[in-house]
Order: C-alpha cells, then structure tokens, then sequence
C-alpha cells in the first residue's frame, strides 16, 4: 500500500521513517556481508567487524566504552534486560529488594516492575508527578533507602513531552550508591546524552524513534555493574544478550544514532518554532483545550493536549480521514475509554483524561502542516462535543 504524499505524519514519536543514508549503510549486510557475526570463516568476521563498528559509533556518540553497549531486538527489550538483570543479580547478592519509580514510566518500565513485584516480591516506591508530570528529585531522595537496588526514571515522557530533570536525579542516585536506570527512547536526537555527564548506569533506546530501522535496539551498561542476564544461550554481546546479531540492524541503529546527534542542534531549533505555533493556535481555537507536560521543559518537537469532554481516539480517527496521523495516550477496553494513566497521575480529572492527543513533528513536517492541523482540528473536537 502507498500513501498519497499529500498526507500529513505527526506521530513521530510513534516511529519515525528510516533515514535514507540508514538504509544504504544496512544495505550489503542483508545481502552481501550476510554472515553470522560469531562464525570463524571470513564472512563471519566481516559481519564481526561491521558489528564492532557499529559498537564503536554508538559508544561515540554517548560517549561510553564500546564494550558498555549491548544491541538487542528493541527498546522494550533493553528495558526489560536492564530491570530484570539489575534485580536477578541484587537477589544472588542479597544486596537489597526495593525499586524506585514514577507512575509515568513506559510499560516496558511500569509493567516489568509490577512483575518483579509480584513475582520476585520487590517492593516498589513510585515517587510522584506534579501537574506537569516531572518528577521532584528531592523525591527520589527520600525515596531511597538501605535496600533500594535501583531507580528508574525516564529521560522524557512519550505521551506529554516532558522532560524531567535527569542529571539531577542521577546525581541523587550517585551519592547515595544506589544504580540509576533511565528510558531514553525518546530522547536520541532532541537531548544530549553524554553518560558520564547524567550519571546514569543503564540507558535504554530504540532505533526506530530517530530514524533507524525497527526491530533494534541499545542498552547501555555502565561497566562494572552488577547485572545477571536473563536471557541464557550463547556468548553473544559478553553474554549479557544472548543471540544471533542483527548486524544490519545494529549498523543501522549506529547510523541513525551518529545522525540524529549531529542534526540535533539544527533540528531542534527548526522544529521548536512549528512546536510551539502548534500548541498556540491550538489553545486559542479550541475551547476547554490544555497543554500536558511541561510548557518550556518538552521535547522541541513534541505537543500535546487534553480536551474536555470528548475521546482522544476519536480526534485520531478524524484527523486520519483528513489525512493527519497523529495519537493520543488514552486507552480503549470494552468499548470504554479509559482515561490515560500518565495524565491521571499528574491529577487531571477523566473528564480532561479522556481526551489526550499527542502531535510530534519530525524531519518532513513544515509550517504548512501546522497550519493544516490548525484548520481542521477545532471543527472535529465542535463536531465530536456536539454528537457526544
């Protein structure tokens, strides 16, 4: 299936397309150098050494050791690598039993940590969100205790934008000697992520949010942190990963990356201006509208909004007959709408927690598209309060 072009993509935060220059970089290890990497014959060690630069790239652009990266099948599998080899190996030692996080983690975070819960019985202190959805890291402070293994805050939130105060949460968890995990899937490409810097011992991304492939993704490892795989299998990775390479994946990853980071200053200024255009004629079209997340602490290419008394899915489903791809964070169950957990942690009412939609512009996005999404969207949020 084609899309006509005259269609308008702001769901970038979703997945964005893979850069061209990604894709002539994947392209002879699907076809060419299609070796295993851990084969000893010359087309495995050709697949190796693409591998091993591709390692190399990564740690450059966040600045870590090469052997600190391990490339796995998505974000939301280094996210579960990081939780659960940080908590196997805090069980083997008897180090400690207790997590710290937010209620508006990812649920590649949020659910991995009710299973370790109730599974493994660690108990769980999830530190709380203001109206904005950030997190105090005073919080966190008082949140850490003899026993805490691990806190895990998110760079920025995928349904709000927001963007919590990470070197200052990492510092927390340095001085107190208890190991820092955060979700940077959405940040590669709009925050600077020099490791050393935000103090974090586990990071975690996903190549498909900055213009790479799908099906791939990063974990950081800050060395000598204590982590037991919980995957089991071959040598792969140091054993932290086990599992035949994707190396056109993990290439692609490692451009996109090396990417995204050089663009990153441009972008971000080009792309704030759309951003806030957006949110402003939005306010001042649409009665009952709010901003969610933080106004000036937000991702530069992220908007996001709540609407009084009307579902957000519907808003999707109308602006994709228009020819907008956009989401919204509300879930669905029994035909139901379900008001969206990060917006009902921050305090708003189901009434406004409902009604979430998120706008995230990218690459391809222009002032046109603004003015598009402008022009169409109060008449569907009027049509939809009018029929509801």
């Amino acid at each position: 299936m084609t899309l006509p072009e005259s269609r308008v993509y702001l769901d970038h935060s979703a997945t964005t397309p893979v850069h061209p220059h990604v894709v002539e970089a994947m392209a002879p290890y699907w076809s060419e150098c299609f070796g295993n990497s851990a084969s000893s014959h010359a087309f495995g060690q050709a697949a190796a050494s693409a591998l091993e630069q591709a390692r190399q790239t990564a740690a450059d652009v966040l600045d870590c050791r090469p052997s600190e990266i391990v490339f796995t099948g998505s974000g939301t599998e280094a996210i579960n690598l990081a939780l659960w080899g940080v908590a196997w190996a805090a069980r083997q030692s008897g180090r400690g039993n207790h997590i710290v996080t937010t209620p508006v983690e990812h649920h590649a975070v949020g659910r991995t940590v009710e299973q370790l819960h109730g599974l493994l019985g660690f108990e769980v202190t999830q530190v709380p969100v203001d109206g904005y959805g950030r997190v105090d890291p005073s919080d966190v402070a008082a949140a850490v205790r003899p026993g805490t293994v691990l806190v895990s805050v998110m760079v920025a939130n995928n349904e709000i934008g927001t963007v919590q105060r990470i070197f200052r949460i990492g510092r927390v968890c340095r001085e107190r000697g208890v190991l820092f995990h955060t979700d940077a899937v959405q940040a590669a490409g709009r925050i600077p992520l020099e490791l050393d810097e935000v103090n974090v011992d586990l990071l975690g991304l996903s190549a498909h949010k900055f213009y790479g492939p799908k099906g791939v993704g990063l974990l950081y490892v800050r060395r000598g942190t204590s982590f037991v795989p919980p995957i089991t299998g071959g040598a792969q990775e140091r054993g932290r990963r086990p599992g035949t390479v994707d190396v056109a994946g993990a290439v692609g990853l490692a451009t996109a990356l090396r990417l995204a980071e050089g663009e990153r200053v441009a972008e971000c200024a080009r792309l704030r201006p759309l951003r806030d255009r957006l949110i402003e004629g939005v306010l001042e079209s649409i009665p009952d509208s709010r901003l969610t997340g933080h106004p000036v602490h937000r991702l530069a290419n992220h908007a996001s909004f709540a609407f009084r008394g009307v579902e957000g899915e519907s808003i999707v489903l109308h602006l994709d007959l228009e020819g907008i791809a956009a989401s919204s964070g509300a879930a669905c169950a029994d035909g139901e709408p379900n008001p969206s957990f990060v917006l009902t942690a921050m305090g708003l009412s189901p009434d406004w927690g409902i009604g979430s939609l998120r706008l995230t512009l990218g690459h391809n996005n222009d002032a046109a598209d603004v003015a598009r999404v402008l022009e169409v969207l109060p008449g569907i949020v009027e049509r939809l309060r009018a029929s509801g």
